[in-house]
């Protein structure tokens, strides 16, 4: 997903200055890099599955559930990993719709393949947990199927088709400038639970329960924003390629303004229907107690979230992939946990959730200050 976003930036620039040989090339580096990923991951799942599994449980029957599962999903990522690989070369020229039909597809495929292939529906063997990795791979690569079909029939501005195993230094490692700080990002996320978890145990299992629980609500407010975020991304790296700076200039302040939208919605649910939200998951009243004024403080994160997301998007735009890495790395490490550990400390475990709001508005005075010299360093030249 990291090499996606440094593919469809590099991609965007390209078209935009009209470079149309090069984005040729870069389509065809990327998809040589999607099959070295997918035969890494099969190897990972070949050599490594029981060690990994090892290592997060000493329960045999989750180590063994685990082994069926993985050893599947591994070693067939090349259909989630090529699908990444040609949706970001569709998102690149604009198709974004036909993105949305080949992992709707892939979804239903997988939602419809679960039940049959885990009890043995319609005459179907039963498979248990191996059924659900079944379902999942076989969604995954119909996905892929479709998404390749799209790009050779209709993506007339970018044609796969040669030198795919012909890896060009220049372009891969214009791909990963990108690439590295994005997948740098999101390895940021997991991290970050891990530590919130740690932090949160000291109190009770429930407080870990909590944030579970928050994290799970907040991606669907985040989903439209990531969304709206993908979409900005090629026209502003198109456009920087162009050099029309008045239209990067528009689409900045739109998406800002849409983002900022979308987040006030979302907060006023999380403060309305905080109790409702919460008993999607659990009708126990001690988990209901702690979990409103967790979700309602939390949330207060949602508005300063939409510029901090937007202000990353941009960066990874324009070719600033160390920038979007340090507003991420600020966000999600260096301001979250440090006050998350001293409020529970010294104060309490409903000061903790304080820790997320805090961060963001942190963050958010870094990515102005960040704006303002990638503004001066790129976009005001143009």
């Amino acid at each position: 997903a990291g090499t996606g976003v440094g593919i469809n930036a590099l991609l965007s620039r390209q078209l935009g200055e009209g470079k149309k040989e090069d984005a040729k090339k870069t389509a065809d580096n990327a998809v040589f890099l999607g099959i070295i990923a997918s035969l890494a991951f099969a190897i990972f799942g070949l050599l490594a599955t029981k060690v990994f599994f090892d290592a997060q449980t000493a329960n045999e029957n989750i180590r063994n559930l685990g082994y069926s599962y993985m050893y599947i999903v591994t070693i067939f990522s090349f259909g989630i990993i090529l699908e990444i690989t040609f949706e970001r070369i569709l998102q690149s020229t604009g198709k974004t719709v036909y993105n949305m039909i080949t992992q709707g597809l892939g979804a239903i495929i997988n939602i419809i393949l679960d039940p049959i292939l885990i009890f043995g529906l319609l005459g179907a063997p039963r498979l248990g947990i191996a059924g659900a990795a079944i379902a999942t791979v076989f969604g995954q690569i119909v996905a892929m199927i479709l998404s390749f079909i799209f790009n050779m029939k209709y993506n007339e501005e970018v044609k796969i088709g040669s030198g795919v195993f012909k890896p060009n230094i220049k372009i891969i490692k214009g791909i990963y400038r990108v690439g590295i700080p994005s997948i740098a990002m999101q390895s940021m996320s997991t991290i970050m639970i891990l530590a919130l978890n740690r932090i949160l145990i000291s109190f009770s299992d429930m407080a870990v329960s909590v944030l579970g629980i928050y994290f799970k609500l907040q991606s669907f407010v985040f989903m439209p924003l990531f969304g709206l975020n993908n979409g900005m991304t090629p026209i502003v790296a198109y456009n920087y390629g162009a050099g029309n700076r008045e239209r990067i200039v528009k689409t900045i302040k739109y998406a800002i303004i849409a983002s900022i939208g979308i987040m006030i919605v979302g907060t006023g649910m999380f403060w309305m229907f905080t109790k409702e939200l919460i008993m999607m998951f659990s009708s126990d009243e001690a988990m209901i107690a702690m979990g409103i004024p967790a979700i309602r403080i939390s949330s207060m994160c949602f508005i300063m979230a939409a510029f901090d997301v937007v202000a990353i998007g941009v960066f990874q735009s324009l070719g600033e992939g160390l920038y979007a890495l340090y507003a991420s790395f600020l966000r999600q490490l260096v301001l979250i946990l440090p006050f998350a550990y001293i409020l529970s400390k010294f104060v309490s475990l409903d000061a903790v959730w304080y820790a997320i709001p805090l961060a963001e508005l942190g963050c958010m005075f870094f990515d102005i200050f960040l704006f303002r010299r990638v503004y001066v360093k790129r976009i005001a030249k143009l």
